[in-house]
């Protein structure tokens, strides 16, 4: 017996409304749900294979703890003493710095960080490493200093804007928006709109544009400098904007008075007068700008984000209708941690801050692998690949391997779970109840609540219910009063109330609320993460209620319970909430109120990106003559999520990328093997010849060298990647800017 079932794709950020048909337990067919409000049957070819992501070889079923060279079934109980008794060993003995967590909810499930995070923060560590701070925390640090909270940070008007400025983004593949390929096709036909990407390389985004400055590989920041100098020199700028929402632009504008921008763009190796043009829309339109990880993975990442800021805010092009505006949430994506107060931790070693609450990835090696007292010595890894996922493969393999205690949980033996101690299997997104909480839209708020749709095959658990039992192992949750048990069971109202007396009884009791609240209604309900999911709209600030209220929920004591009942009862999703789209400026929160655009630790740092400067830094040695840009969004890969390699059958899914006039003057040829060699490593790979790659640069896809089935398929790109290679400010790593070599195979 077959049936259809509402659901979402995990695969990317945008979670697309699904519909799956499920026989047997398993996912047989999938299609795109036209009655999901947010995608309205939209979807990439990457949601429609959501079942190779279920069903493949490499499904974890049980507890498993490594022995000798192999993996041995155990019990839950053994597996989370063990864990417990050595996370409580070594934590005594080193210190709270000595353990970290890595990963928590990956890109289809969220509801696991809170338990993650609480049951780390317990055992008094602050070291959460995600793969955000691998790719975003250059943006945040930015929003954090300018408007004063690292979670404000802005995303595109789409619906109102006239102009977008795409930068980096190749949103025809990587999407970072709803319907992206939708909206990007309708505003090319528009003839009142004007699509502008910049991007070195004529990307499927680059094909739609009106205009494209395929601009030199890692020539950003000058680029943006040089937009700016031509607005202020132009007097293009919205000065009335400018005195009524802006401080100390007196203090920045002397940086772009002066600046040649006519020989910045010979270096940017485009037309000036293009440029100029381009500046003078974006001031005089209702503009917008859209950076992706072209930018944020590029040479000086973060300070070119800045400098983005900087072009909006003197444009007048922030917290306005058809700007940049700062979307709703029903959950941040995590805490404003200001790199300037020393409460908030360094990692030890390198001594990168948690922006946003979370450390760069590609500093763990180091921090593992030194002779400090505290350096770390346990990590626990949760839906993350790190072995496979971020910077520098080898680094991470020689770090790991000097751990007393790594911990995986997932779904999947994945690379790094056969490097771990234990191995704990966690339900699938389609076998369990959760969501997201990054659904960047604006004005509205969107919320799908995940339901299952498939049974788990032998004894996995919710990744919530397995820290809430490592954190009950390990003496974290305060007893718990019978009464409690006895109101879950009775009513969610009589639950509320118990739970809200039983908060203010004890002390101890609200910072173990996530557990209490899984050891009662989650047993109640039979998940945690849907117990969750009502605590959290019980708590929802002020703020929440009234954009709650904007979409119809009533106002009043029941409203978080009505919201609840509403997600349930939706299983496509639904709007929760709506902002309010004429006062997005409350979410500027300085001291003044006001935009502050200087930032003095980057000064001499913008100052420093001068035409001169930046053409004898992009001089090759001669050693590595090409551009690497590791890590491209394509129909064909999914970070490490898709492991079975079928999905991709008939297709060229892994391959090097390089411009033909490259090939012809290095001998080289379409589907040969080549050799890549940079600072981090060499691989070989089948060369793929494309006039889409620009001369000079060449292209490998992310999310390949998986090993399945006892072999591997293509090649892992961060063998080539060098975790030093980061950006100084966030530690993001600069993987649009690779510099290596490229010849014929031996043999080949």
């Amino acid at each position: 017996m077959s049936e259809w079932k509402k659901t979402g794709c995990v695969l990317c950020g945008q979670n697309c409304g699904l519909e799956a048909q499920v026989e047997n337990n398993r996912i047989v067919k999938v299609r795109p749900d036209k009655e999901n409000p947010r995608s309205q049957g939209y979807a990439c070819r990457k949601g429609l294979n959501i079942a190779y992501y279920q069903h493949h070889n490499d499904r974890l079923t049980h507890p498993l703890k490594k022995v000798g060279d192999g993996f041995v079934r155990i019990s839950w109980e053994q597996a989370l003493t063990e864990i417990a008794e050595k996370l409580r060993s070594i934590v005594n003995e080193h210190g709270p710095r000595s353990l970290a967590f890595m990963g928590l909810g990956g890109l289809g499930g969220h509801s696991e960080a809170v338990f993650g995070l609480r049951l780390l923060r317990s055992l008094g560590s602050k070291y959460y490493y995600n793969a955000l701070a691998g790719e975003l925390t250059g943006m945040f640090w930015g929003y954090g200093r300018t408007i004063g909270r690292q979670y404000n940070f802005t995303i595109p008007d789409h619906d109102r804007t006239d102009m977008l400025l795409a930068i980096g983004w190749n949103g025809m593949m990587s999407h970072q928006m709803p319907q992206a390929r939708r909206f990007l096709d309708q505003m090319s036909k528009e003839p009142d709109k004007l699509l502008v990407v910049i991007d070195p390389r004529r990307s499927e985004t680059a094909t739609k544009a009106d205009i494209h400055l395929a601009l030199r590989p890692g020539t950003d920041a000058l680029l943006t400098r040089a937009l700016i100098a031509i607005i202020l020199q132009e007097g293009w700028q919205n000065q009335e904007y400018i005195d009524e929402h802006v401080s100390q632009f007196e203090q920045i504008s002397p940086w772009f008075k002066g600046f040649d921008a006519l020989e910045a763009c010979r270096v940017c190796e485009l037309d000036y007068n293009q440029v100029k043009e381009v500046a003078r829309l974006f001031a005089t339109r209702k503009s917008s700008l859209h950076a992706d990880l072209g930018v944020l993975m590029g040479r000086h990442s973060t300070v070119t984000t800045y400098l983005e800021i900087i072009l909006l805010a003197i444009c007048g092009r922030l917290f306005v209708p058809g700007g940049n505006v700062v979307p709703g949430y029903l959950m941040t994506m995590g805490a404003h941690t200001d790199d300037r107060n020393p409460k908030n931790w360094r990692t030890m070693k390198t001594g990168f801050p948690a922006l946003l609450g979370m450390h760069p990835p590609n500093v763990m090696p180091e921090e593992i692998n030194n002779d400090h007292t505290e350096r770390l010595r346990a990590v626990i890894v949760s839906s993350s690949n790190p072995i496979r996922s971020f910077a520098d493969t080898t680094a991470y393999e020689q770090a790991f391997s000097k751990l007393d205690l790594l911990v995986t949980v997932d779904i999947a033996m994945t690379e790094t779970a056969k490097m771990s101690d234990y191995v704990l299997p966690d339900c699938s997104a389609y076998e369990r109840w959760d969501t997201t909480y990054f659904q960047l839209n604006y004005p509205e708020i969107y919320c799908q609540m995940r339901r299952p749709i498939v049974e788990p095959e032998g004894e996995p658990l919710e990744g919530s219910e397995i820290f809430t039992r490592l954190a009950d192992k390990l003496g974290l949750i305060p007893d718990i009063p019978e009464s409690l048990y006895v109101a879950a069971a009775k009513s969610r109202l009589e639950y509320g109330q118990a739970l809200y007396a039983y908060m203010k009884s004890d002390s101890k009791a609200m910072a173990a609320m996530p557990f209490v609240v899984a050891k009662t209604l989650g047993k109640e309900m039979g998940s945690v993460n849907a117990a969750w999911m009502w605590a959290l709209l019980q708590t929802v600030p002020k703020s929440f209620k009234e954009n709650a209220a904007r979409v119809g929920f009533k106002p009043g004591l029941t409203m978080g319970d009505d919201i609840f009942l509403a997600i349930i009862d939706h299983p496509e999703g639904l709007w929760i909430g709506k902002v309010d789209p004429d006062n997005n400026f409350t979410n500027i929160k300085t001291d003044d109120n006001r935009i502050n655009l200087y930032i003095p630790e980057v000064a001499e740092w913008v100052k420093g990106i001068t035409p001169e400067s930046e053409e004898e830094q992009l001089q090759s040695d001669g050693k590595y003559p090409f551009v690497l840009l590791a890590g491209r969004h394509t129909d064909i890969n999914a970070n490490t999520l898709m492991r079975n390699p079928d999905w991709n059958r008939g297709r060229r899914a892994c391959a090097l990328a390089m411009n033909p006039e490259d090939a012809e003057r290095l001998g080289l040829s379409d589907q040969q093997i080549v050799r890549v060699t940079t600072e981090a490593g060499v691989v070989n790979i089948e060369l793929e010849t494309t006039v889409e790659t620009r001369p000079g640069m060449v292209i490998i896809p992310h999310g390949f060298g998986l090993e399945y089935n006892g072999e591997t398929y293509g090649v892992g790109v961060n063998r080539l990647t060098k975790n030093t290679h980061r950006d100084s400010i966030a530690g993001t790593p600069l993987h649009r800017y690779v510099r290596c070599k490229v010849e014929a195979a031996s043999g080949c």
